[in-house]
């Protein structure tokens, strides 16, 4: 019965928790927001400043930026398209046909040289300039060897002269791309050659190509 009794007592005696207590210590959070407030405040200010301030629009910008870069593509194309047309412009000279006839001069008529007629197309995708033609490796005109000095080569196309070799002052034979040019060669003196001799006639280009064709005087 003692020991109850002391039992009892002690409950008796024991002290409660303050209200107080408990109070601030549900206070505290409530303390912890209480000092976020302020920078909470500051973060939306300099929210909305910055929507505040002037900027480009999105769309605008896709505008600009679609723009710029058709405008870079057509400037890279166009300067491509350059450089592929220098790579790709070639002469090409085919000759068609070729052959040479006497000629006569004098009463009574006497064979005195021959004429050359060659038929050429530049079949290139470039402008093609005769500037020299070479019959047996000695060059016509002024500075000719014998019988090739006042020998000329002139050219024509439908009939229309298209450039002349061998005179002082000539400038040769120009072919465009796709066109045929009738190239006649007079007139190649007896002391050049003799009739039966194999002749190798060579037209050279100012791009330095040389086109070559063996005739046969007749």
């Amino acid at each position: 019965m003692e020991s109850i009794s002391r039992m009892v007592g002690k409950l008796l005696n024991r002290e409660e928790p303050r209200i107080e207590d408990t109070e601030v210590e549900e206070l505290k959070p409530m303390e912890r927001l209480d000092e976020m407030e302020p920078n909470k405040r500051v973060k939306e200010k300099h929210e909305e400043t910055l929507k505040s301030r002037m900027a480009v629009s999105p769309v605008i910008a896709t505008v600009i930026l679609v723009a710029v870069t058709i405008t870079v593509a057509v400037a890279v194309a166009y300067w491509m398209s350059g450089i592929a047309g220098q790579y790709t412009q070639f002469e090409k000279i085919e000759i068609q046909s070729g052959y040479a006839t006497k000629t006569y001069s004098g009463t009574p008529l006497a064979h005195d040289g021959w004429t050359v007629l060659i038929t050429l197309k530049n079949s290139g995708t470039s402008t093609a300039t005769l500037i020299n033609v070479f019959l047996n490796d000695q060059i016509i005109g002024v500075s000719g060897a014998v019988g090739l000095t006042g020998v000329t080569a002139v050219g024509t196309l439908g009939g229309v002269a298209a450039g002349s070799i061998g005179a002082s002052g000539d400038t040769g034979i120009t072919i465009n791309s796709g066109e045929t040019v009738e190239v006649t060669i007079t007139k190649v003196l007896l002391a050049f050659s003799s009739s039966g001799t194999t002749v190798n006639v060579k037209l050279h280009s100012a791009a330095g190509m040389d086109y070559i064709r063996l005739l046969q005087w007749p």
